[in-house]
């Protein structure tokens, strides 16, 4: 069965660095594009990052300068480097790509990570 699973969360003092991992599993061919969402407490989960099947990447102002997401050569994970960590960062952070199950697939189906929390605080 095909999952994402997302690790790397945890608990940090704001300027600490996390790096979020959303690997995908199943004997998944590759991924084709990506994105890095997250929600805080009371609000609407908002898009922080995404990542294109040609490696174009796009991050929110928000984070602009301080997270980057990238994939790996296997295109079996993707990742979120987040630097200059603030308290507003505090979220639970989900993975969300499209997924080629085989190598002949002709079309990609979506799938999500179970989140994981990041907690920025003193």
């Amino acid at each position: 069965q095909v999952q994402l699973v997302e690790s790397g969360g945890g608990f940090v003092q704001p300027g600490g660095s996390l790096r979020l991992s959303c690997a995908a599993s199943g004997g998944i061919f590759s991924i084709y594009n990506a994105a890095w969402y997250r929600q805080a407490p009371g609000k609407q989960r908002e898009v922080v990052a995404s990542i294109r099947s040609d490696g174009s990447t796009n991050c929110a102002d928000s984070v602009k300068g301080r997270f980057t997401i990238s994939k790996d050569s296997a295109k079996t994970t993707v990742y979120l480097q987040m630097d200059s960590l603030q308290p507003e960062d505090t979220a639970v952070y989900y993975c969300n790509a499209n997924v080629f199950l085989t190598p002949t697939s002709t079309a990609s189906l979506p799938y999500w990570g179970q989140g994981t929390q990041v907690t920025v605080s003193s």
